[in-house]
């Protein structure tokens, strides 16, 4: 699958197509890699075909909220600011996810030994353990 995925990549970014890919994934190596001194959990990468070869990349881990970013649309319209940070927190208020997530259980994969701290005291903070 990752082979298809980037076959596509390729196709999507030699053509006149915007790209937005949003990783949210930690359980797998992420699609874009990053220099070791920007490692983070998370990234968001915009691509304008207008503006390649350049890019906006919003990188941020577990602790931060998700970047707002601009969604590219055709150069005479006016890109919107996409807050999926607060659209998640929407859905999940009103799906009722806090009622069916067993937080006791560990994540998957395990977190380091700061992260696990971290998310400790924010479901403490949330009452959610």
């Amino acid at each position: 699958m990752p082979e298809q995925y980037e076959a596509k990549r390729r196709t999507i970014l030699a053509s006149a197509t915007n790209l937005v890919e949003i990783d949210l994934l930690r359980q797998w190596p992420p699609m874009l890699s990053l220099p070791d001194s920007l490692q983070t959990h998370y990234r968001i990468l915009v691509s304008a075909s207008a503006h390649r070869p350049q890019a906006s990349l919003y990188a941020f881990n577990m602790q931060d909220p998700i970047p707002a970013f601009s969604l590219p649309l055709r150069d005479t319209d006016v890109e919107p600011i996409v807050n999926l940070q607060g659209l998640l927190a929407d859905i999940y208020d009103q799906s009722g996810y806090d009622l069916v997530i067993d937080y006791r259980e560990d994540p998957v994969p395990p977190l380091s030994q700061k992260d696990a701290q971290w998310l400790a005291t924010w479901f403490q903070q949330q009452g959610l353990r």
